[in-house]
């Protein structure tokens, strides 16, 4: 797998305090599953330790906007026709409750089949910590959801978490996630083991039913989010905070061959962030018409961390730049046609801000704005694209979720 190489081998030490370190920071576990004729595991007890406001939006051809997002032990799918002013209740996801992860970088997610089938995946907690698994379901008619299933053949009690899903031009829909199982292994043999995995599973029939699942890498961070996009050709593109070696959590970018796995793999970030922990903190990908790559990110350097945005290059990045001040977090990208848009949050000891910047020129210069603000808890930003206008939509514990257009 050529570049990959570069990125395995023995972690020179302390996957304990890693480990240890993610659970400082992490707010709760998940992934991993049983068969359903089995007996599950016990479902984890929900905390209300702070509002779970994780949701992901998307937009159809029609201009109707669809959420899902987490209501106690559901997932519920809602819908606005005002462009995210309002919403309206449409269908509860899992008929069954169960314990759904919906902190801000572990969300349900969202996608749309070939024939307007909408699909659903989520990560379902159980008792044991950091232990999970990934759930689907499919709804023919947006209305009636078929009961869920779990992506992968692998039930272990591990952590299968953080997931992501693509619909690709070809027709193949991609779900990927964070994967334990090498780490699992590595224990039960006194091995060192970097980090987790990045694992895959393919549908090519609409989600009706998915392939076995694939290992795109070894040593990924813990419990940042998974990244999919599509590059100008269609070619699906994974981005993912990674461990390289001795210890340097950059991020690395991988271009998935059709059976799910990796077809290349290439390190994108070059910040060298050594620490012992996960950062919670994934980045976001946005590919122009002209195929550039742009990109934002989190990462410390010379002590600092700072939100970063550049546009990605092989061996090198181009504008490299912070975005925000020292309080800006959990950022997203996105493209249409010249402009470029990026979303942030910041908290200024008071308050929380939402915060765009607006490119004209392919991202040489930004202009600014805050956007709004609340004094409650708040979900990360996602951009959104409805033909060539660009919106930001942002979950707030007081005002809800809303979109707002960018100008």
């Amino acid at each position: 797998m050529g570049a990959i190489n570069s990125m395995t081998g023995r972690w020179s030490g302390s996957w304990r305090r890693t480990l240890f370190a993610c659970a400082m920071v992490v707010a709760a576990g998940v992934a991993a599953a049983h068969q359903e004729h089995q007996a599950a595991p016990k479902a984890a007890v929900p905390k209300a330790l702070r509002p779970a406001l994780g949701t992901s939006v998307a937009i159809t051809p029609d201009g109707t906007w669809h959420a899902v997002t987490k209501r106690g032990e559901h997932v519920v799918l809602l819908r606005s026709t005002d462009q995210g002013v309002s919403w309206a209740d449409v269908a509860q996801v899992n008929r069954e409750p169960e314990a759904i992860s919906a902190d801000g970088e572990n969300r349900p997610r969202l996608e749309f089949g070939k024939d307007g089938a909408v699909m659903v995946s989520w990560a379902r907690a159980f008792e044991q910590r950091f232990t999970g698994d990934i759930r689907f379901a499919r709804s023919a008619d947006g209305k009636h959801f078929d009961a869920p299933v779990t992506v992968h053949h692998d039930r272990a009690i591990i952590g299968h978490s953080f997931n992501t899903m693509l619909m690709t031009d070809t027709g193949q829909l991609i779900v990927a996630w964070i994967d334990g199982r090498g780490r699992a292994a590595a224990d039960q043999t006194g091995t060192d083991y970097r980090g987790s995995a990045i694992y895959t599973a393919i549908s090519d029939d609409d989600g009706r039913s998915f392939r076995p699942e694939v290992k795109v890498a070894d040593h990924s961070c813990q419990c940042c989010r998974l990244t999919l996009t599509k590059d100008v050709g269609g070619q699906p593109l994974l981005l993912w905070r990674h461990v390289f070696e001795p210890n340097e959590r950059d991020h690395a970018l991988a271009r998935l061959a059709p059976d799910g796995s990796a077809a290349s793999v290439e390190r994108v970030t070059f910040d060298g962030w050594k620490i012992d922990a996960c950062p919670h903190h994934g980045p976001s990908l946005a590919i122009a018409e002209d195929g550039t790559r742009h990109a934002v990110w989190f990462n410390q350097r010379d002590g600092v961390g700072r939100v970063y945005y550049g546009r990605l290059g092989r061996g090198a990045i181009d504008g490299q730049r912070t975005v925000g001040g020292p309080r800006a977090a959990h950022a997203d990208i996105a493209v249409s046609k010249g402009r470029v848009a990026i979303a942030w949050k910041e908290f200024d000891g008071e308050r929380t801000h939402l915060w765009t910047e607006v490119s004209e020129d392919g991202g040489r210069s930004f202009i600014a704005t805050d956007i709004a603000s609340t004094t409650g808890a708040a979900d990360q930003p996602r951009l959104l694209r409805d033909g060539e206008q660009l919106f930001v939509f942002w979950n707030t514990e007081h005002e809800g979720m809303k979109g707002y257009p960018l100008k």
